[in-house]
Formats: structure tokens, sequence, C-alpha cells
């Protein structure tokens, strides 16, 4: 039954404008995926689709994914010849076997044609490239031969051609198939397969475009690049084993030094090491001698392989490990099955079991002695992998690559950290400087000009006199405020601090600092503020003094950034069962939201020490992070950036228990 003929060649002969181009193996791997992709991909409505994979080793590699396939069409079809298993029948698809000498086992094809889309890959296995591959010598027994296989053929979108090839295909699945004929002339009339002729065709082209995503394709191609790639450079390397493991070391050391990263470190070795060593299964994780358990954060993972990561292992009671730390040496197991340490281990013994580990290494990452973490290989295969001095050796010399590593990434972490102090310091100096040349400076150079007038001017008008005087106690009571700022802030940052919390209500805190206010001078004039207070609040659970200090400053905030024709609001309401929330809402400057953060910073300008229209220390809020951090509470801003205002937000912690019912009011408004 078998047919001499090639697809390949009856389809050049029906259509000679037809040009072959020349192919490599991965290539058209490469693109077989990308056109199952797009299957997956689109809506196509009950594509045909035809693979032809010449030998049945060739498809069992893809039966997968044609089961998949088989979800989008119940007219598929597979051929291939059969060397054990593979036969006519019909499942999720049809199969196709033909004879071994059909010309269809030198060839590769797979053709999808749908309602408005189609494409088709036709070729034929060049038999130069077979012979050349003969004479390769048998020194290189690792070289991948698969990378030298070429075909020729056609790969396109063109209806007419890909009608063409279904319709040869087609008659050559009813030569095997012929119980097929009532299926197969059913694509044929939907599909108006061998019915193009001449000038249809090209009105027709123009209507089979498809709008289809090429991002499936595009992936598909890098992919299979990459891996081709790769597959190379593996080939290369092997035909001087120990020459590849220099490379190895060098290779992965490079990698993981070029980063002060320890998580990148971390993944990269344990991603060239199970690569290179082809390991099932390779782990990288941090443990210290005094660790009971360790958290998998790094893995490599061969295909079909289960994965660990962000697995607890036992330490404590792992004899592995247990072993690996009192010599500081590497222990492997070939075969966990027989192994004693690992039978009598329940711990051991559910990862054997849990994970499919067959052979074990366990490699410790040393640095001085010190133990920093651990490297894992784990075989998953029957036979047992017997592990090779030169793979102990390998594993060996990387783990002492990555301790090194490890320790620069920490001191250069720690580094790093004084770096940030250290600038953190000497802009906080700097902006002490500023801030306390230009708030100390002005006040005593007005102090000195009010006294010397009063000095030198005994005739001076009585009303002239008594604006001197009181410029120069305003004056003075700013810098008596700055200092009092810098004492409060240095003792609640020293913890020097003694506590003394009260239940409170809320309101009667808010009164409090509200009245403060009011003692400000009558020539300057505030916005309006107004108070909104849930009824029925409970009370509250700390120091009165701090508690309307921090109000009292966020208001006093609120009014140098807000226009005397702006508003203030304060509120509290109820924050869950543990904490009342107060919030300082004003319409003013607002606030940029890359800056929220650190407008709590100390000596903390929003216009810089020396420009700004307000006065001040920068210490305010600082004061009210130190104030509510005392109590356990949070203190927060908002805002949607400049002038659009800020709400400045702080939490309390409730008494438990406690209801305290307000009398009936409307919203208290004070301006």
């Amino acid at each position: 039954m078998s047919i001499s003929t090639s697809v390949l060649s009856d389809l050049l002969d029906s259509l000679p404008h037809l040009r072959p181009q020349l192919y490599f193996k991965a290539s058209l791997t490469a693109l077989s995926h990308a056109m199952e992709d797009q299957v997956l991909a689109a809506n196509l409505d009950r594509p045909l689709i035809i693979a032809s994979f010449q030998k049945e080793r060739f498809y069992r590699q893809e039966a997968h994914r044609y089961q998949r396939l088989a979800e989008k069409s119940n007219q598929i079809y597979v051929l291939s010849a059969p060397e054990t298993e593979f036969a006519n029948s019909s499942g999720y698809y049809e199969k196709v076997a033909f004879e071994p000498d059909d010309a269809l086992a030198q060839e590769w094809h797979l053709l999808v044609v749908a309602d408005n889309y189609a494409t088709c890959l036709i070729c034929r296995e060049s038999l130069g490239s077979l012979a050349k591959n003969q004479h390769i010598p048998e020194m290189i027994p690792s070289l991948d031969m698969d990378t030298a296989r070429r075909f020729e053929g056609i790969w396109t979108s063109e209806k007419r051609v890909c009608l063409k090839a279904a319709q040869l295909l087609l008659e050559r699945i009813q030569v095997y198939r012929p119980d097929l004929a009532g299926k197969v002339d059913e694509v044929f009339s939907r599909l108006g397969i061998g019915k193009l002729t001449g000038q249809s065709v090209v009105s027709s082209d123009r209507e089979y475009a498809c709008d289809l995503d090429t991002d499936p394709f595009v992936q598909r191609l890098v992919t299979y690049l990459q891996a081709s790639q790769y597959k190379l450079h593996k080939a290369y390397r092997s035909i001087a084993a120990q020459a590849r493991k220099e490379r190895l070391v060098n290779s992965i050391s490079t990698a993981i030094r070029r980063s002060l990263d320890p998580q990148e470190i971390l993944q990269v070795a344990a991603q060239e090491l199970g690569q290179h060593l082809e390991a099932c299964r390779c782990l990288i994780y941090r443990a210290q001698a005094t660790d009971a358990k360790a958290i998998i954060e790094h893995e490599f993972l061969n295909s079909n392989i289960t994965s660990v990561l962000g697995q607890s292992w036992e330490l404590e009671h792992n004899p592995l490990f247990q072993q690996v730390l009192q010599q500081l040496e590497g222990v492997c197991v070939a075969d966990t099955l027989g192994d004693y340490q690992v039978k009598k281990s329940p711990a051991l013994s559910s990862i054997v079991r849990q994970f499919g580990v067959r052979s074990w290494l366990i490699e410790p990452v040393l640095y001085q002695g010190r133990l920093l973490g651990i490297v894992e290989l784990h075989d998953c295969h029957f036979p047992p992998h017997e592990w090779q001095p030169g793979e102990l050796d390998l594993v060996k010399a990387i783990a002492t690559q990555i301790g090194a590593a490890l320790i620069q990434a920490e001191s250069f972490a720690n580094l790093e950290e004084l770096n940030q102090q250290l600038e953190a310091l000497d802009r906080t100096r700097s902006n002490l400087i500023a801030i306390t040349g230009h708030e100390l400076r002005t006040p005593l150079s007005t102090i000195q000009v009010c006294l010397e007038s009063l000095a030198t001017e005994p005739d001076m008008p009585w009303e002239l006199q008594q604006v001197m005087l009181s410029t120069a106690l305003a004056d003075s009571e700013r810098m008596r405020k700055l200092v009092q700022d810098f004492l409060t802030l240095s003792n609640l940052e020293s913890g020097r601090v003694e506590w003394h919390p009260e239940s409170l209500t809320i309101q009667e805190c808010i009164d409090l600092a509200l009245s403060r206010l009011r003692t400000r001078s009558s020539q300057e004039k505030i916005p309006q503020i107004k108070t909104q207070i849930s009824d029925n609040l409970p009370l509250v659970r700390a120091d009165g003094d701090w508690l309307v200090e921090v109000i009292a400053k966020l208001v006093d905030n609120a009014c140098k950034f807000t226009p005397s024709s702006g508003q203030i609001i304060i509120k509290a309401i109820s924050n869950g069962q543990e904490m009342l929330e107060v919030t300082v809402a004003d319409t003013g400057r607002g606030i940029e939201p890359n800056r929220l953060e650190i407008v709590f910073d100390r000596f903390y300008q929003e216009e810089g020490a020396l420009r700004r229209t307000t006065g001040g220390t920068g210490l305010g809020l600082a004061i009210c992070r130190q104030i509510v951090n005392g109590w356990n509470g949070k203190i927060w801003a908002e805002s949607t950036g400049k002038d659009q205002g800020s709400q400045f937000h702080f939490t309390i912690p409730i008494v438990q228990g406690s209801q305290f019912s307000l009398i009936s009011r409307s919203p208290t408004s004070h301006s």
C-alpha cells in the first residue's frame, strides 16, 4: 500500500511558481510550534489540521500538544511511520500509520486551513545532510546530530497553495484510512478544497485576511532561536570535558560576582549549576547552624519535575544536614530508597516520597567555617545516579564561589547602609545649620534693633516704645519655641520621656489644642476651623499633654500652609475595635505624592531652609510622629498634589469597653 511519490514534489509540479527554501531542523520545530500556537490562540472555526511526523518517536514528543489542539477541532489528522505502538485509530484525533518505505517517512508536514485562515509547511529532508552526518568522527559521541539535519520545502499562507497541499495530504490519508472517507469528504466540501482555480483565487485571497495575534508566533520563534543557540553551544563544549568544567566554574563565578544582590546571586547559581549538570532539581537556600527550618527560595527544575519552591525544609531533625554541619563537608546519597539514614528519618522519607528524589547531593556554602547556606542536587530518574568525582568537585567549587559572593554582597549592603546613615546625618547637620542659623539670627537681629532703639532714643514716643517691646517679646518667644522643639524631639528620640496614659475624651483634647491657637496674635488671621466629631465615640488611652501637643501641631501646620480664606476640618471616627482615627484636613497648598513620607523627617522644609515663605524649624511633624509611635499608633499624610489640600491622620488606642456619649450638637466652628 506504500506510496513512493513525494507530497512536496507533487505540490511543486502542480504549482510551478513555488520556489522551495532550505530549513534546518530547529527552524522547522520553531515554525511548527508557532503554527500550533496560532491555532490555540486564535478563534478559528473547526480548522483542518494535518501533521506528518516522519517516525513515531517524533510524534511521541508532540502527542500532548495535539490533545490540546483537538479541543479546537474534530478535523485533526496525525501521520507517522509506526515503530512500536502507533497504529490507525480514532481518538482525540485521527491517527494514520503509513508504511516505513513511504515517501512520507522522509517528509515533514504541518497544515492548518480554516474559513478565514490558512498556512502550511511542506518539507522534505535533504539526504545530503544525513550523508554528511555519517562522516562525523565517533570521538565526539555527545554532539547533537539533529542540529545538522536540513530540509527543503515551502512555508506559506497563500490560500491556493494551502488548499492544494490539503488535497494531496487528504488523498494520501484516504489511501491508508478508507474508513475516513465520509469525514474527508465533509472537509473537502466545507473548505472548497480542489475547487479554486484561475481568477477566483485572487478575490478569495483578499477575503482570506484574518487579524490574528502574532505574539505566540513571535515568542515561539525567539524561544527556539535561543534554544538552538544553547544546544549548539552545549555540543561544542562537550568536545573537551575538562575544559567544559573550567568554563562552567568561571562563568558561574563571573555571573554571581557581577551582582551584589544576594537573592540574584543564589538564583543565578541555581540556574547555571542545574543546567550544566543536567540535574532534575537544583536548590540553593540560606541556612545557618542554629536554624531549625529553611525555606526553599531558589530552584532550577528540569522538565516534568515537581517544584519544591516555597517549601519548608526540616533541618533540626534532618540527619543529612546534621552530618554536613558536623563535618562541614558535602554528603551524597546514591540511592535514597536503600539508604539507612533516609529510611529512619520521617522528614527525609516524606521528601523522597513527595518529590521523587532518588539520588541526593548536599553541599554546604561556607565562608571561613561559617555556614551560609546549602546547595542541593536531586536526580529523580531510574536507575539511581552515581555522583562522579568530577561532579562533586564542581559543586564544591561553585559553593565556594557562592560563599565568597554572599559575604561580598553582605559587606556591600552593610557599607551601603552606613553610607545612607552618613548621608542622612550630613543632611540633618546641613539642615540644622541652615534652619537654626535662619531661625535664630532673624529674631536675634530684631531683638537687638529694638533694644538698641530703646536704649539710644530716650525721647521715643510711648506708643513706639510699646511696639518695640512687643516685637522683642514676640521674637524671644519664637526663639523659646525653637529651643523647646529641639529639646522635645531630642527627649522623644532618646526615650527619656515618661508617659502617663489616662482615659480621655477626644473632644476635650481637641478643644484644648484649639484654645492654644486662640492665644496667637489677634493681628494674625487664620483659616476657619471646624470640628466634625462622631457621636458616641469611645474613650482613648494616651498621655493627655502629648495628645494635645499632636493635635495642636497638626492644626498649626495646617494654618501655616492654608490661606486665611481656606478651611481646616478636624474629624474623629472609630477605626475598628482597637483604634480611634483623628484627621486634620485643610484646603491649602497640598503635598506632592512623592513627598508624603519625607514630610515627617526632621528639618524637612518643602521650600528649602532659606527660601520658604512660612516660619518654623521643620520639627513639628517629626515630633508628632515620635509621640504617636510612643502609644503604638500610626501617623500618615494624604494629598493629591499641589494646591489640592492635604490630610494628616493619626490613630490612638481605644479604652476597651468604653463608650462616651456626646451631647447632641452640630459641628462646632472656630474662627
